[in-house]
């Protein structure tokens, strides 16, 4: 089968893996909760497994993206996934959710710094940021078809969209083995491949560059802070929204609802940001982070304060779509500073960065929704968005002190 170009196959790995998770993700809270019967704390619990797996890994399966191959990293990345939620799902106990965590994060590393990577080798780096954007509306179109999906399987048994998406992961698998071509990459010769020693010095060029560069040290903390705030909303809003007298619908037909219509306001928000974000300006793309973590410390507070269902609901309607265009923006800005020989290793302690935060913020997040209120752990989770939104601004204010200086008198 003839490969295709990379631009093409990283569109169709954002819609097909997206769709594949959405059917897991929006089942999988409420299959934990309900069949397997996990309390708070152990949700929280689940969540830090998951991160310090991610935390570990992260680097070295990025060391061995930029020193064998990338395109691999990304195969293999979907198959551990798959095992990982085939597993969850077969087996209705604690611990097997816990061992899918360990499975499926190294599986999620293996992929994390090195799909960047691929798609900045593979259709240049001045394409790099539009790459990711648009990828970004394929992946919220994917998984929009994917909510429908798992709410279908999932009113049959809450259990069934985790296996059936688990086992979809693993035909992407296959089928990216086939068509998934690596021409921008070139691996290390194999006459030069003393592994721990050629992974190490690559380890150390990445630690290197990033230590070299303030903007870097800035953007790995507000990728931490991030990371904090993200746990608490991801294990926990959904036990927050059915605190309320909920109308109609069962819980996982809302949890799909909230999902369907965030992801057509993610892919108009992304849109926009497309055609108006001059993304290889670094000011601009700063500037409109500024403006991602300040509306989504708002929102997030508006919803930890929400006085009943229908104002928890239009929060959370607008507050995914928002969060969504985090990452791209984030992503097209350290791809600015970042060499190609180190990429996938720098993009791989970023993540390590986001999993520190997660798991910090996690158990700190949790102890304060049991031991005080969901409410009050979303207003924390809230203000963990305060620093990076200082990171944020202390470097635009440098970037635009810089240019002023840098031009020339009149």
């Amino acid at each position: 089968m003839k490969r295709l170009d990379g631009y093409t196959v990283f569109l169709f790995q954002e819609f097909t893996a997206s769709l594949f998770f959405a059917v897991i993700a929006t089942a999988n809270i409420l299959y934990q909760v309900q069949m397997v019967g996990l309390n708070p704390f152990q949700l929280v619990l689940v969540g830090t497994v998951l991160e310090l797996t991610a935390f570990i890994a992260e680097v070295p399966t990025g060391i061995i993206a930029d020193v064998y191959s990338r395109r691999f990293s990304v195969i293999i990345g979907f198959v551990l996934m798959g095992i990982g939620f085939m597993l969850e799902g077969s087996i209705p106990q604690f611990w097997a959710v816990l061992l899918a965590q360990v499975i499926w994060g190294i599986g999620a590393t293996c992929q994390s710094g090195a799909l960047e990577a691929w798609v900045a080798d593979e259709v240049g780096e001045e394409k790099a940021g539009k790459a990711f954007l648009r990828g970004s509306q394929f992946s919220n179109a994917g998984a929009l078809v994917g909510i429908g999906v798992s709410v279908l399987l999932g009113s049959i048994a809450l259990n069934i969209p985790v296996v059936v998406g688990g086992a979809l992961m693993l035909v992407l698998a296959l089928a990216l083995a086939f068509i998934m071509p690596e021409t921008g990459f070139k691996p290390t010769p194999r006459q030069d491949r003393n592994s721990f020693q050629q992974m190490g010095h690559t380890f150390r060029a990445g630690v290197s560059l990033v230590r070299g560069k303030r903007i870097l040290i800035s953007l790995l903390l507000a990728a931490a802070f991030f990371g904090a705030f993200s746990e608490g909303i991801d294990r926990l809003w959904v036990a927050h929204l059915v605190q309320f007298d909920i109308p109609y619908f069962e819980p996982i037909v809302w949890v799909g609802i909230i999902g369907a219509v965030s992801l057509v306001l993610g892919i108009i928000a992304t849109e926009f940001v497309t055609r108006r974000v001059n993304t290889n300006d670094q000011i601009v793309v700063a500037r409109a982070l500024q403006i991602v973590i300040a509306l989504l410390m708002a929102l997030t507070m508006v919803y930890g304060l929400a006085w009943n269902f229908g104002v928890a609901l239009i929060t959370m309607l607008f507050l995914n779509p928002v969060r969504g265009m985090n990452y791209p923006l984030a992503t097209m800005w350290f791809n600015q500073h970042v060499e190609s020989s180190v990429r996938a290793t720098v993009f791989s302690i970023r993540n390590q960065a986001d999993a520190f935060g997660q798991m910090l913020g996690g158990p700190i997040l949790g102890a304060i929704a049991t031991l005080v209120s969901l409410r009050a752990e979303m207003i924390v989770a809230a203000l963990f968005l305060a620093p990076a939104l200082y990171l944020y601004s202390r470097k635009v204010e440098v970037s635009e002190t810089t240019n002023v200086q840098a031009e020339p008198a009149p």
